[in-house]
């Protein structure tokens, strides 16, 4: 992708965008039930992380590794998740980290079926490896469910496009497919996309992995001291 002068984001800024916005989608569904303003700007944190999700799987020096820290930090997110929302460990609904994991899963078998993309049979059934993933999220109960693991595959399968092709074919997917109430808003997600410069910033890796748990357990510390108060 070539660089323009308006292209002025790196892949860490687009991460630390989309962490903010989730600070604000989850502060704002457990503790301003009113604000829906907060949850609109949470709209934009899953088109970005899964268009990083993509980014990292296409550029990870070793994608069996990728997939075992997010596999790892799955189950690490789990009780946190759990403790954020529900305020004990619940296994009804499981966080958003095994989606992406599954997600990451899919494309390594898809990729592997698919090979040179020549047989229009293995494409077809390397597709259904995804179709049959996305599936998957909905029995395990996975956060963003199936909406997660296409918009992840898009953006991987597009990612030889021009950049605002893929992008909007990735937003659009979740724009389109996620419209109720404050869903509204996901479509936003698209201008800080189009800024991203392709470029990876300064790394911060390990920061976004303990970010998601971290902050889902610091949310229920606050939930429980505003509770005891």
């Amino acid at each position: 992708m070539k660089n323009r002068n308006c292209q002025i984001l790196d892949g860490t800024m687009l991460k630390l965008i989309a962490m903010t916005s989730m600070v604000f989608d989850h502060a704002g569904d457990l503790f301003f039930h009113d604000q829906l303003w907060m949850r609109m700007i949470g709209r934009l944190a899953m088109p970005l992380f899964s268009f990083c999700i993509a980014e990292g799987y296409r550029y990870t020096k070793d994608r069996k590794k990728y997939l075992l820290r997010i596999g790892l930090f799955a189950l690490i997110s789990e009780i946190p998740f759990d403790l954020a929302f529900t305020g004990k460990i619940d296994l009804s609904h499981q966080n958003i980290m095994l989606t992406f994991f599954l997600s990451i899963l899919a494309l390594m078998i898809s990729d592997r079926i698919r090979g040179d993309g020549k047989n229009t049979w293995k494409t077809i059934l390397s597709y259904l490896v995804v179709l049959f993933t996305a599936i998957l999220t909905l029995v395990v109960k996975a956060d963003y469910t199936l909406f997660a693991v296409i918009a992840v595959f898009l953006f991987h399968i597009f990612e030889e496009k021009k950049h605002w092709i893929r992008c909007t074919v990735g937003v659009a997917f979740l724009a389109l497919t996620r419209t109720m109430g404050y869903y509204c808003t996901t479509g936003l997600s698209i201008i800080p996309l189009l800024l991203y410069n392709g470029k990876k910033g300064k790394g911060l890796k390990w920061l976004f992995y303990l970010f998601y748990p971290g902050h889902l357990l610091l949310l229920y510390l606050i939930r429980v001291f505003l509770l005891k108060s």
